[in-house]
């Protein structure tokens, strides 16, 4: 029995290239169902400043990249990777950004309840598939509904500011730990691994841990 190794994510359900690193872990993880990996997703906000509501996309988008064609041009890469890992992203449907704060919350609160990774999962297609606004009680709710959380407790916790002061700390946590974009993956607490990593490395990254472990 392979000794089981902490991997820590930091990511936020609005970022791009937090939606192809995982798809990219999961495979390597799917191809290799005997890793000793043992996941928890740590809040980091793309957007800490975001009104609480959001804002329309195409302000967003225009504040950030300098108009449409700057987005364009910061979302080919985008755009191209996400193609090649067979992930859809409709950013033409689009039209907020959302403030992820409550999301963070929800995919706490999912790990509570031992179902953090399928509440990550199920915000990226939200967000990324299906165009939905993720800063959204309803949608967040019904998003817990989806993966059996209690929606009307989600509901009435969203409602309140319960575990919000502790996210924000673990996102300031993060970053005064030196961690300045997502997705960010920490290997047994040691090793840092920025960006949407390859299968391949994670493929050799789990090889390497089991010729260490026998």
């Amino acid at each position: 029995m392979r000794e089981p190794i902490k991997l820590d994510v930091m990511s936020d359900p609005i970022c791009p290239w937090c939606y192809i690193g995982k798809a990219h872990l999961d495979r390597a993880l799917t191809e290799h169902p005997n890793h000793p990996f043992v996941i928890e997703w740590h809040p980091f906000q793309l957007n800490p400043d975001m009104p609480p509501e959001g804002m329309d996309r195409r302000a967003y988008l225009e504040g950030k990249f300098g108009g449409k064609e700057g987005a364009v041009r910061a979302y080919a890469p985008v755009v191209e990777h996400a193609k090649a890992a067979g992930l859809t992203i409709n950013f033409e449907a689009m039209k907020r950004t959302p403030n992820t704060l409550n999301a963070h919350r929800l995919i706490h609160w999912a790990g509570i309840e031992g179902r953090q990774t399928a509440a990550v999962s199920a915000l990226f297609k939200a967000y990324f598939v299906d165009a939905r606004d993720i800063g959204d009680v309803e949608v967040l709710a019904d998003i817990a509904d989806s993966i059996e959380m209690d929606a009307a407790v989600t509901t009435k916790l969203l409602q309140t500011d319960v575990d919000s002061q502790d996210i924000r700390d673990r996102d300031a946590h993060s970053r005064k730990m030196g961690i300045t974009s997502v997705p960010t993956f920490i290997v047994a607490g040691t090793h840092a691994v920025p960006g949407a990593q390859s299968p391949e490395l994670w493929a050799q990254v789990i090889a390497e841990i089991a010729a260490q472990q026998q």
